[in-house]
């Protein structure tokens, strides 16, 4: 960030200031000029900036620095407020950083951390295994891939850092799934709408998926094949923090029908065992 002095004297002495004092960084990615950028969005985003910058902050001020109209600064904070990025702190007629804002940040702090401390021991158990290895994080009803580890002279695969995927269709989605209270689950996939297909094959409904989830209580780890990339199948294994939650799936990717029952009872050992390591590396 940077702070401009563009200012004119008055005849009463007062400046009068030609241009926003206060200038966001501007990102790699933008321009002045960029296409398609809509004027709100960028405002609020100044604005949740600015205040994640300087602390709580009048409306007036917001206005001043980032030289946005009352009236605008206004609207952008109720819709910030309404949905709990910011907090208005009426006794001092300030605008503070919401709680949602701070769980944001929180979830990306504990990604962060989570990619960081996994990366050593994925790369380890793609070695020891020789097949393809990647780390996912439970969106809502979604899995995000953090992580990926391709072995060497296997085939790629669809779960690149930042893809998205149903959860109850891939392994590690499963792995989390089965540690969630099932409320949880339930609010997730409330009815056979909530069941997104790829291949035609997995769980298309509340019972189909919870049966499925009890597979996994009962044997330590998920499974699937075929149900998110026809021709590969999947081992994961949750990681849980110290108490006991799912944050994370650790997961191995093989073609199918390629390994004989003694190799995949090595890779589901060696799995659980980095999952293990893990777990305890993140209590």
């Amino acid at each position: 960030m940077t702070l401009t002095n563009d200012v004119t004297a008055m005849p009463n002495g007062e400046p009068s200031r030609t241009a926003p004092r206060w200038q966001p960084r501007q990102r790699p990615s933008e321009s002045p000029h960029a296409h398609g950028v809509t004027p709100a969005a960028e405002r609020t985003l100044d604005i949740l900036e600015f205040i994640a910058t300087h602390g709580e902050t009048r409306a007036a001020m917001l206005a001043r620095e980032l030289g946005i109209p009352r009236s605008s600064v206004y609207q952008l904070l109720d819709v910030l407020e309404r949905h709990g990025f910011v907090t208005c702190l009426k006794d001092r007629h300030t605008y503070g950083i919401g709680l949602k804002t701070f769980e944001m940040g929180s979830a990306y702090s504990r990604q962060h951390r989570v990619s960081r401390i996994a990366h050593p021991v994925l790369a380890r158990l793609v070695d020891d295994t020789g097949e393809n290895g990647h780390l996912a994080v439970l969106h809502g009803s979604q899995i995000v891939y953090v992580l990926e580890e391709r072995a060497a002279g296997r085939p790629p695969l669809v779960s690149g850092v930042g893809v998205r995927l149903p959860s109850h269709l891939t392994a590690s989605g499963r792995a989390m799934l089965a540690g969630l209270p099932r409320a949880q689950v339930d609010a997730l996939y409330p009815n056979r709408a909530a069941f997104v297909d790829r291949t035609g094959i997995g769980p298309k409904s509340p019972k189909e998926l919870r049966a499925l989830l009890s597979q996994v209580h009962a044997t330590g780890f998920a499974e699937e094949h075929g149900d998110v990339t026809p021709g590969f199948d999947s081992y994961a294994v949750a990681i849980r923090d110290y108490n006991g939650y799912p944050i994370a799936g650790l997961a191995l990717t093989f073609v199918s029908n390629a390994l004989g029952t003694d190799r995949l009872d090595v890779l589901r050992n060696r799995l659980k065992l980095a999952g293990e390591e893990l777990s305890r590396d993140l209590q």
